[in-house]
């Protein structure tokens, strides 16, 4: 057996533990130990897989061992998800043999804890195998059904039934199970589509144009933010819903633009590109953010396009004067709920009085940015979210407040559900294997 700290399937059980405890983000804690564990690309592959694995089916697999652990015995953390884990391979990874997930997940117990825990996860481990798994097909109510074979909270089957109907809910949540693609969106500061996709295949990756914007790649074969075209700015990370934000907004090379929610700074980064005596100003509250898009901003090669600014979206009228932007974009704080697939722990982590309270925090900052746009100008809305009332309500409530705002169809340059009959263009993750999200486009009236 590999020591514990090169081993994946022991650094797995500790991530999913650390996720558990400290609500940490999936995606960026799994990133941070691929970095330090010097793992081969198969152990990372592994590792990735049980990471998100184990935290998709959650509740699926919570519902399996409950009963098995008797009378509510108190497992110690790292021994739960460790069984977890162990019951995610045999369930979902049918490459793996029995033999080897059985020994493996016995020799952790052991070298990790100490021969009663060695004990205790060997008779569970037996007694699965020997009873079989409960059915959820037994359970009656059909919002729990879905919840425990979907792992989504029942709140959440309920409100996505009640707005999208049950068709769509059942596709939708099936989707999000799934092992979430590794989008990137090419840098045109640097370079052209083509350039980048040449790079990337010089150094080993499997390439896929995106078919939801121009500029998005899918990749394969290894660690992005290893790769040299990383490193020298030519790419960078990027869901490829999320691109359409910016590529909705028909920036133009001489736009002033506000990005009133801009850290990381991708988005902010996807503006700048397209810019030549243009200027964007991207804000964030967190000092460390701002300092964050400086950053990008000079691997990107945009530093000259880019001011990165502490202050409130909510106090930006006292940092500009009125009419000051052709362009404003309002990348709202929200609820996440169209990251399950990339951030499967977030649909735990919420509840509707979480979108209530989002939603009134985002028709505020929207008061405040409106008097920013320049007649004629756009304000761009969007989130990555795909609950109404983080998403159109938002817009309809801002809408009411400002009868100098009117909204148009939003259109992207792949046209993307071009024959929708709303406004607002709202991408659910099982459209096309990419991030929920939803985005407006909002005119300012010339007079």
């Amino acid at each position: 057996m590999k020591k514990l700290d090169r081993n994946p399937r022991f650094l797995a059980v500790k991530l999913l533990e650390r996720i558990e405890k400290n609500g940490s983000y999936s995606n960026l804690a799994l990133n941070q130990t691929i970095k330090k564990s010097q793992l081969d690309e198969r152990d990372v592959g592994l590792l990735t897989n049980i990471v998100y694995g184990v935290i998709q089916r959650k509740l699926t697999l919570e519902f399996y061992l409950d009963g098995f652990i008797k009378n509510g015995r108190k497992v110690e953390p790292w021994v739960y998800e460790l069984l977890k884990t162990a019951l995610y391979q045999q369930l979902y990874l049918d490459k793996i043999p029995k033999r080897a997930i059985f020994n493996e997940t016995i020799e952790i117990a052991k070298v990790n804890g100490h021969e009663g825990i060695r004990r205790f996860v060997t008779g569970i481990l037996h007694e699965i195998e020997r009873k079989g798994l409960p059915d959820p097909s037994n359970v009656k109510d059909s919002a729990e059904k879905i919840s425990i074979e979907s792992s989504t909270p029942k709140w959440l089957v309920e409100k996505l039934t009640e707005e999208l109907g049950f068709e769509k809910t059942i596709s939708l949540l099936k989707s999000i199970n799934e092992p979430p693609a590794q989008s990137i969106r090419v840098n045109l500061a640097k370079n052209t589509v083509h350039q980048a996709v040449s790079a990337l295949e010089k150094e080993g990756f499997k390439v896929s144009k995106s078919l939801v914007s121009p500029l998005g790649l899918r990749v394969s074969g290894g660690f992005i933010p290893h790769s040299d075209a990383y490193k020298r700015g030519l790419v960078t990370v990027q869901d490829e819903s999320a691109m359409l934000a910016v590529d909705s907004m028909d920036v133009k090379s001489t736009d002033v633009v506000l990005d009133g929610c801009a850290a990381p700074g991708g988005k902010t980064m996807q503006i700048a590109a397209v810019l030549d005596s243009g200027r964007v100003y991207a804000l964030d509250i967190h000092a460390h953010k701002v300092g964050l898009i400086e950053k990008n901003a000079e691997l990107c090669g945009v530093t000259n396009y880019v001011t990165a600014k502490k202050t409130d979206a909510r106090k930006a009228k006292e940092e500009f004067d009125e009419e000051s932007f052709d362009k404003v974009l309002i990348d709202a704080p929200c609820s996440g709920l169209g990251l399950m697939r990339r951030k499967p722990e977030v649909k735990y982590d919420k509840h509707f009085k979480d979108s209530l309270s989002l939603h009134d925090v985002q028709v505020g900052i929207l008061d405040q940015v409106a008097e920013l746009v320049k007649p004629g100008g756009r304000l761009t809305y969007s989130t990555c979210t795909i609950l109404n009332e983080e998403n159109q309500a938002t817009v309809d409530a801002f809408l009411k407040r400002h009868p100098e705002f009117y909204q148009i169809k939003t259109e992207t340059s792949f046209k993307i559900k071009d024959e929708r009959k709303t406004l607002g263009l709202t991408i659910y993750p099982d459209d096309f294997g990419s991030d929920g999200f939803f985005i407006a486009t909002l005119m300012k009236k010339e007079e």
